[in-house]
């Protein structure tokens, strides 16, 4: 006879979303997620399978209910309209007091001892499938000539990642979000006319 759970999926993932959040991915242990949630590791592989597992389970609710606010950014009516409204959606994420500072993603991407697992593997394919979007995006500008000609969508693209990614690393060292809204608008000075 199969033993009744004793606690809830999804508060425990919220509560493993916090800590891979506030100590990365690899600095989160087995002791740490089965502590927090209040089981045992038993219990803990019968319902995620794996700290891996759980992770991506995590991952997946993050980006879902957390980036998509950012992600909806790429339906804005101009380039840089794109450029601008994720950037500054993703400042507003990476500093709401609700949550800990900064981005669970970039955080867990740190690189490590060990930087061939397979979740580093599956980090970098959504981080390229974000850049791919964001290029496709900017084509489509430059094809409706609303960037110029010469303009290269793959680099605006990388330019919007790498400005998120060190918005969130601001964020998580303390910047405020007026401090993050005045990088945004820095970084756009580079936006081609």
């Amino acid at each position: 006879m199969a033993r009744t759970r004793v606690f809830e999926i999804d508060p425990a993932i919220e509560i493993a979303t916090d800590l891979f959040w506030r100590n990365g991915y690899e600095r989160t242990s087995l002791a740490d997620l089965t502590s927090a949630m209040g089981i045992t590791p038993p219990s803990f592989y019968f319902a995620f399978g794996s700290k891996e597992k759980l992770f991506r389970r995590v991952l997946e609710q993050y980006i879902r209910n957390r980036l998509g606010y950012a992600e909806d950014a790429i339906n804005q009516p101009t380039s840089r309209g794109v450029a601008e409204q994720t950037l500054l959606r993703l400042a507003d994420l990476y500093t709401d007091p609700k949550r800990p500072p900064g981005c669970l993603a970039v955080n867990c991407s740190f690189p490590s001892n060990d930087a061939d697992t397979p979740f580093r593997h599956e980090l970098a394919r959504l981080r390229d499938a974000r850049r791919k979007r964001l290029r496709d995006r900017f084509k489509r500008g430059q094809a409706e000539g609303d960037l110029p000609a010469d303009a290269d969508p793959d680099q605006l693209a990388l330019l919007i990642l790498v400005v998120g990614w060190g918005l969130a690393l601001a964020a998580q060292s303390g910047a405020t979000r007026k401090d993050l809204y005045r990088t945004v608008e820095a970084a756009l000075n580079a936006w081609p006319n």
